[in-house]
């Protein structure tokens, strides 16, 4: 698959597109694709082309999680508490820069991506988390159905291509692209309780993420 030039890939949105086996199948702006599998979905109750996101969760050093609650105006899953950050990989960018992207754009928190989970388990007893956050990749999901809720209340599921991280950060957190009305921080306990006794807060991918992923949502020990 040819990578077009990068001017093209940041004004224009461009993904790689694939089909349910990983097959590319070629590059196509972000909201035509929309378009196209929101029309299959609505046709055929199923999307047969999915594209690659990162998925990143931040905690800071003591367990606490750092979660976006989603602003009114999205179109999907509107006020709901989602992960730390997630987002688009662009055409012809590899998974770990689309993360270190993320959190500069919605939360303004300075990342770097370890390359092993050696190296990750020395960096965050070893860097200064207050300037600089350690993450590491632990899944790998393909298809990801991500389950969606728009604002009408109608649901549809999108198959992605997902790279799922996990990181520390103890500096600051803020806005930057009024993607989120708020940043809240919840330890594992808290967030379990809460999906418990709330659960229509949270977005369904948030909520299956938190049982499948939490051996990795703790303290630095």
């Amino acid at each position: 698959m040819p990578t077009p030039p990068l001017e093209d890939i940041t004004q224009r949105e461009l993904l790689e597109i694939y089909d349910l086996q990983g097959n590319p199948l070629g590059v196509q702006a972000r909201n035509s694709f929309y378009e196209e599998i929101k029309q299959e979905f609505t046709a055929n109750r199923h999307i047969t082309r999915q594209v690659k996101i990162a998925t990143g969760f931040l905690l800071n050093s003591r367990g606490g999680i750092y979660l976006q609650k989603r602003s009114l105006d999205k179109q999907e899953n509107p006020g709901l508490y989602d992960k730390s950050v997630g987002g688009h990989v662009l055409a012809g960018m590899p998974f770990e820069l689309t993360l270190v992207l993320e959190y500069a754009q919605e939360l303004g928190a300075p990342v770097a991506v370890a390359a092993s989970p050696h190296e990750f388990d020395v960096a965050i007893k070893s860097m200064p988390l207050n300037l600089l956050g350690i993450c590491r990749r632990i899944d790998y999901i393909a298809p990801f159905e991500s389950v969606r809720i728009n604002q009408d209340g109608s649901r549809i599921t999108i198959p992605f291509m997902n790279q799922v991280f996990v990181g520390y950060y103890d500096g600051s957190i803020r806005f930057i692209d009024g993607e989120s009305s708020a940043i809240e921080v919840f330890t594992v306990g808290q967030l379990k309780a809460q999906i418990r006794s709330n659960p229509n807060l949270f977005t369904e991918d948030l909520k299956g993420m938190v049982e499948k992923y939490e051996p990795h949502l703790r303290p630095i020990r």
